[in-house]
């Protein structure tokens, strides 16, 4: 490969690469609009902000998905929890508003 195809190849997959970081985004806030009502749900019904059974279940789900999908677990597992305990904080703000 000539310096000019790899800097052409080089374009065509960041550009893939930007273009699924976009999509990322874009689920991940839709994602959280979701949370949010829940969030607003379990504050309106008493509920508490986290879940643990619901958590675990989540996890072994991903982790499943993610080996089906060829992506590390402990990888998927990891993003997961830093989504939940985000989630938790915006339940228990809710909370307090409530």
């Amino acid at each position: 490969m000539t310096e000019l195809d790899v800097t052409a190849e080089l374009g065509r997959l960041r550009g893939t690469i930007d273009n699924i970081d976009a999509a990322l985004v874009h689920l991940l806030a839709e994602r959280f609009k979701c949370t949010q009502q829940v969030g607003a749900l379990k504050a309106r019904s008493g509920l508490p902000a986290a879940d643990k059974s619901r958590e675990e279940r989540q996890i072994t789900r991903l982790r499943s998905l993610a080996t089906g999908a060829g992506l590390d677990p402990v990888f998927a597992e990891k993003f997961l929890n830093f989504i939940i305990a985000e989630v938790i904080l915006h339940h228990e703000r809710i909370a307090e508003a409530h």
